[in-house]
């Protein structure tokens, strides 16, 4: 299937394809990312790391940001997508460590304390 730029389009039909497309691909590379994000809270917890850096999340947004700015893209917007999505991931991987702690402790995930 060949990509049709926006200009190109005819059609609402022809531009929902193409976001429809655009929409699949965001999801392959979240799905990459958290990849990505599952060996690092793997790596953390070998190194006894936090899974919240928040030096880490700021470099992140300020390459974000100066990327969506190179694109044309509003850096505001940009920020806010990936400082949601940085968000979820820390949840994730503070929910990851907490259980591979308890496991280790001798608790396992989900023990009364």
């Amino acid at each position: 299937m060949s990509v049709r730029p926006p200009d190109q389009c005819q059609d609402l039909s022809q531009v929902r394809v193409e976001i429809d497309r655009i929409d699949k691909a965001l999801v392959d590379m979240i799905g990459e990312r958290l990849g990505y994000v599952e060996r690092a809270w793997q790596l953390k917890f070998a190194s006894n790391q936090e899974a919240n850096v928040p030096w880490r999340n700021q470099q992140v947004v300020d390459r974000v940001r100066a990327r969506a700015a190179e694109r044309g893209v509003p850096p505001d917007l940009c920020e806010a997508l990936w400082r949601q999505m940085i968000g979820w991931f820390i949840q994730y991987e503070e929910e990851k460590l907490r259980d591979q702690i308890e496991a280790k402790a001798g608790g396992g995930p989900g023990t009364a304390r």
